[in-house]
């Protein structure tokens, strides 16, 4: 069963990537353990951000501050839209 912590925290990680214009269609993400998983291939919306992996990066130092999660391990493709 999954634990209620990890599915809080997974929902603030698709959050944080839906406020920053971030399309996750492609991507696994997920929070295991206190852990924060974004595996697969992440594209910005039209209109979004122009630089991807600041982004991704800020997002990280923000997960890093919430309750629940660890870790961030960011293994993706980036695609520029």
């Amino acid at each position: 069963m999954a634990d209620p912590n990890d599915v809080r925290a997974t929902k603030t990680l698709r959050r944080e990537f839906n406020r920053r214009m971030i399309d996750v269609t492609h991507a696994d993400l997920r929070v295991t353990h206190g852990i924060a998983y974004v595996r697969g291939v992440i594209i910005p919306v039209k209109g979004g951000p122009t630089d991807l992996r600041a982004e991704i990066e800020l997002i990280g130092r923000i997960l890093h501050q919430r309750v629940g999660i660890k870790d961030v391990i960011i293994d993706c493709v980036m695609r520029e839209g």
